[in-house]
């Protein structure tokens, strides 16, 4: 009898990224247009933004957001508030504006190895679910970068209510994956993705980027997949680490 192997991934900063960041630097590129010339930078604008998203607040379900709209309407409200402390002039018209900038699928991105790796692995017998904190037009963004169909499962935190690490998040993946004898978690976020997944029992595997313009190496994290052996090699739920294809001398966030 085959034993069901699947896959969970992460997608933002594993999978596939905005090109030119995420939530500050869209901000700012809304205002470039808006307000031209504005003294804004990335340091005040990801500052300003580091509360008040449902991801800040994971323990919290928000079964009230799951409508695109009231998870918008939420989201600007945010924002709205955030640009009010900075000062800028029309700051609900910003926010506003920041829905169409930041789900532009033309400003996202596969990293290089996504396709081939989730295809070799099905190829070998893997299936693959995906768990992600994300915006409610996912699956769009999805299917405009031809990789929807790769997945058995699509769990959207904006659309189900949880954010990892929330144990409810890993426990739709395990829900997702019911055939499955084998469960591994991959992503690049040491607290949503691997302790999230560690904690719920499932193996991880931390596709480790130091800072946001790495790329994951994904055909490492695949050869660990492929390898029972070192999946077996540490106690269960296995921790395996993998560095990023492009190295800095950032010293990595601490697993807890």
């Amino acid at each position: 009898m085959t034993i069901a192997k699947i896959a969970i991934w992460d997608f933002d900063g594993t999978l596939g990224h905005r090109r030119h960041g995420t939530w500050a630097e869209s901000l700012l590129e809304v205002l470039d247009v808006q307000e031209p010339g504005h003294p804004w930078s990335f340091p005040e604008m990801f500052d300003a933004l580091a509360t008040g998203f449902p991801w800040h607040a994971a323990h919290a379900p928000h079964p009230h957001l799951c409508d695109p709209d009231a998870w918008w309407d939420h989201i600007t409200a945010v924002i709205t508030k955030a640009l009010t402390r900075l000062g800028i002039s029309r700051p609900y018209a910003a926010a506003a504006a920041t829905r169409a900038a930041y789900t532009d699928p033309s400003m996202w991105s596969l990293y290089p190895q996504a396709l081939s790796v989730l295809d070799q692995l099905t190829a070998l017998g893997w299936k693959h679910v995906l768990l992600s904190n994300h915006v409610p037009e996912l699956p769009a963004l999805l299917s405009a970068l031809g990789v929807d169909t790769r997945f058995q499962a699509v769990i959207n935190s904006a659309a189900s209510g949880y954010e990892k690490p929330h144990p409810q998040a890993f426990r739709l993946a395990k829900e997702a994956a019911s055939s499955a004898r084998r469960l591994v978690m991959i992503g690049d976020n040491p607290e949503a993705d691997v302790a999230g997944a560690r904690h719920a029992g499932i193996d991880a595997i931390w596709v480790r980027r130091n800072q946001h313009t790495d790329t994951p190496d994904l055909d490492a994290a695949a050869h660990i997949l492929l390898d029972p052996d070192l999946l077996r090699s540490q106690p269960h739920p296995a921790l395996h680490e993998v560095p990023p294809l492009s190295t800095t001398t950032t010293r990595p966030l601490p697993i807890r």
